[in-house]
Formats: structure tokens, sequence, C-alpha cells
């Protein structure tokens, strides 16, 4: 049980299955071994913070699967966004993608997701917890971040500033991600596709693959066509957000926020970071697959997201 100063915020009954506190994430650490953390589905927790008018990096939990029962002890509006999961406020059925009024005594309880499988909670003014390195990201291989390196456990208390239950926003239904059970991934190829073959870049390109349940906040790691490289490894490097690893077996693994910093095997490329989103959203089984871009379709698919982000506004209620 971890209890901060400020008594104001939230009491942790059930916990769920996997609930991490996350900011935006741990930067410039990767020189002592310290990966990023941070969310995995970017734009469903930028858009939790958006709808209680934080910065979007404020820090805010992840609720992977479901299952969470917070008891409010401060007066504040919050928001939940990504996974379909069943929100209630004292029993009563909210909408995700919008802001809501909470004072204390209030009960909020999600369920279990029905699609997709990562959920977002923030808080007006963010959560209130110290930060590590830098950052309040959890990162549970490193046992940092959060309030005790891991997830939460039942009777956690999350800090916050007691603020306005009033100023309700919400997130039009056009402008909302689906989640289904499958995900097309665009890839900038690396340098290191030299280690395979036209026809293996080729069977990647146009095979299917399918996620599996050794899947986590490190990488997802796929079963499909193997994919042979020409050579057994390399010496270990840095490793890049969206990482296309390919180990002996021949399945590769796309690394995420909890990857390792350095690793010796060969990548075939990475995966545009705008569509690592969909990605944390697939349950094992789902369909993913892929498709070959430039670098410089890259750069051009950020700029139109960072321009459509902008444009885009969150409505008044």
């Amino acid at each position: 049980m971890t209890h901060n100063a400020n008594t104001e915020g939230f009491l942790v009954r059930q916990p769920g299955l996997m609930t991490l506190i996350q900011d935006a994430g741990r930067f410039g650490q990767h020189g002592i071994g310290l990966t990023c953390g941070g969310p995995l589905d970017a734009e469903a927790f930028g858009w939790a913070n958006r709808l209680c008018g934080n910065d979007e990096g404020a820090t805010a939990l992840e609720v992977s699967f479901g299952g969470l029962t917070l008891e409010a002890q401060t007066t504040t509006r919050l928001a939940v966004t990504g996974a379909e999961i069943p929100l209630s406020i004292n029993g009563q059925e909210k909408e995700l993608w919008r802001s809501h009024p909470v004072n204390a005594g209030d009960v909020i309880e999600l369920g279990y997701a029905t699609q997709g499988c990562r959920a977002y909670l923030a808080v007006a003014g963010g959560f209130d917890i110290p930060h590590s390195f830098g950052s309040a990201a959890t990162v549970s291989r490193e046992s940092i971040g959060g309030l005790n390196g891991g997830k939460l456990e039942p009777n956690d208390f999350l800090a916050c500033a007691a603020t306005s239950a009033n100023g309700c926003l919400v997130l039009a239904e056009a402008h909302r991600p689906t989640y289904g059970a499958e995900a097309h991934l665009r890839v900038i190829l690396g340098y290191q596709k030299q280690a395979f073959s036209d026809l293996q870049i080729a069977r990647f390109f146009t095979s299917e693959y399918k996620t599996t349940d050794r899947s986590d906040r490190m990488g997802y790691r796929l079963t499909g066509p193997e994919i042979k490289p020409a050579i057994d490894g390399i010496l270990s490097e840095g490793i890049c957000h969206g990482a296309i690893q390919v180990p002996a077996d021949g399945q590769p693994i796309i690394l995420l926020n909890d990857r390792q910093t350095i690793g010796g095997y060969p990548k075939l490329g990475s995966v545009l970071s705008l569509d690592t989103a969909k990605l944390c959203q697939l349950t094992p089984g789902a369909t993913i697959t892929f498709e070959a871009i430039t670098i410089d379709d890259a750069h051009n698919l950020h700029l139109l997201a960072k321009h459509r982000t902008s444009v885009t506004e969150p409505e008044a209620c």
C-alpha cells in the first residue's frame, strides 16, 4: 500500500489485471540501460488527457484488459479512452471518450475490454506521482516508475489535485479510433535488410502473421511464415521503438516501449510509430499484414497526423 502526503486523490479498491501509471515516457536514459516506458497506445493516452484539459503527456493510467475499481476522495473530472470497456460511476453506465465529473465518495469501475485491450484513465491535472529518472512511467521489468516500480495494488493511493468538476469535453465519434482483430502496419526498411534475401523480404510483405499470447509491453511476438536472415546475429546495438527483430526461429518480434535498450538479432526494419497504437490494441490470434514505405513517406505521414491532431478539438458536452 502506497500513500502520498496529498490527501486528495483516488483509492485503488481493485487494481485490475494490469494497471500501470504512465506518462509520456522516460527519455534520455538509454545510456544507463533504462528504457522508455510510456503508453503503448499514445493516441488514446493523449486524448484521455486532452479531454481533461491536460497536456498530452500528463500522468495517467494504462488499464490492460480491465477490472479496475477506484474510489474518489476528491472533486475532479476524469476521462476514459482506448479499448471498448464498460465504464460506470456509482453503478451508472458512462460514455467513453468524454470527461465526467466525480466527487468524493464516488466509485469508478472499469469492466473488461470487448474490443481492443488497453484503456486510458486520466484526471484533470494528472496524477501526482513522484518521478524516477525524469519520469513517472512504470517499467515493471526494471522495477522503476509508478508507486513501487510495478502494477497497481489494492489500497494504493493515487494523489491528484482537487479541481472543478465542471467543463465536460467529448471527442466526436468520427474522430475516435476503432479496434478490431486485424491491423495493417507500415514498415520502414532498415540497413539490415541486406541480411535478408529478396525472397525473404517478399515473403514477409505478402504473408499474414498472427499475434501470440507471448506478447507484452516489451514486444509483440508473431507467428507465420519463417523469415531467415543470412546471418545468425550482429553486434549488439541500440533498438528503436517498433523495430522488427528476427530471432533464430524466424518468427518476427515487434519491439515496443519496454524493450531492451540493445540487442543482437537482425532487424528487418521498423513499424511506423503511428501504427504501433493499432498493434498494441490487438489480442492473441489477431491478423497482421505489412506494407513497406520510405522514410520520406514516414515523415509526411507524421506531419499529416500532427496537423490532424492540431485541428481536431474536443467539443463541449
